[in-house]
């Protein structure tokens, strides 16, 4: 980390979190505990389903899965910190857990955008390409989708994070927040830096709106194929298996738009903590349910795991 002439430069930062008595420290806890193994479970559950489950080897299910092992370690890169934060007494966190907690988010929220937009171009060929699908989306073209998402997700905000470790921070190492965030962040740094800001916010911006134009495109598309499809079965199929995907991309572009494409814009500390907590927390518990409750494929699947 670059030092500071600044005698108030800081060594580390705390993390407030949640602040309320000891007790509801304990609560918290506790229900963070639970939903963290619940999200480990449910997702677990669908990736375990997947590889056991030889009808499920199919491109949907595979991308179905390898989101499934992202969701475990996008949720891991902030709660097993939040719960250890809840029961320290001093709720401080290194600079260099501070950087790679923000690394690891915002490269795996990266993925998960990209994720999401092969998933519904996965859609979109199945249902409106149906005769060529077979042989256009390989097990070749599956694999190379998934190893760009991951390599372009952890590359797209590398250099602004490497750059901002690099400032000098001064006065106040409070964050009034449960993870390491940048706007945050540069609001601690010694002075402005208004080119970081931009680009940040630009990178934000693209990575958001790019994937999601994608998505809203390949869906119209999708919505006309299923409207010009004669039998009402076909469609209540097409609808039900893209309507669950719809829900998932709305729970999260809805929550993190509201955050990210203006990192440094000023939003109520109460309401980023809840809104981040959404996004980064609560999707990952409900998306397995979403997927796998209106798909009988899945449900059969997950139920012969279980051995019910």
């Amino acid at each position: 980390m670059k030092p500071s002439n600044n005698s108030s430069t800081i060594a580390g930062f705390i993390l407030l979190g949640f602040p309320c008595p000891r007790e509801g420290q304990v609560l918290l806890f506790v229900l963070f505990s639970a939903v963290y193994l619940l999200t480990l479970m449910g997702n677990g559950s669908i990736i375990c389903a997947v590889h056991w489950d030889r009808r499920l080897h199919t491109p949907m299910y595979i991308l179905l899965a390898n989101f499934s092992f992202l969701e475990i370690w996008y949720v891991t890169s902030t709660v097993p910190n939040m719960l250890a934060n809840f029961l320290s007494d001093t709720k401080v966190i290194s600079f260099s857990g501070c950087f790679l907690q923000f690394y690891f988010f915002f490269s795996l929220g990266s993925t998960e955008c990209f994720f999401l937009a092969i998933m519904a171009f996965d859609r979109y060929l199945a249902i409106c390409q149906p005769l060529h699908y077979p042989t256009f989306m390989t097990g070749n073209l599956c694999t190379n989708l998934v190893v760009s998402c991951w390599v372009l997700g952890f590359l797209w905000f590398l250099v602004p994070i490497i750059i901002i470790s690099q400032m000098s921070f001064c006065g106040s190492r409070i964050i009034d927040h449960f993870l390491c965030d940048p706007g945050p962040l540069l609001a601690l740094t010694c002075t402005r830096a208004p080119a970081i800001e931009l680009t940040s916010s630009t990178l934000s911006s693209l990575l958001l709106f790019i994937p999601f134009l994608f998505i809203m495109v390949s869906y119209a598309l999708v919505l006309r194929a299923v409207l010009r499809v004669p039998s009402a079965a076909g469609r209540k199929k097409a609808f039900s298996t893209c309507g669950s995907h719809l829900a998932v991309v709305s729970l999260f572009y809805g929550s993190v738009m509201v955050m990210y494409v203006s990192p440094t814009s000023e939003h109520k500390t109460g309401m980023q903590k809840i809104v981040t907590l959404f996004y980064s927390v609560v999707t990952p518990l409900i998306n397995p349910v979403i997927y796998s409750l209106r798909n009988k494929d899945m449900i059969c699947a997950i139920k012969k795991l279980l051995g019910t």
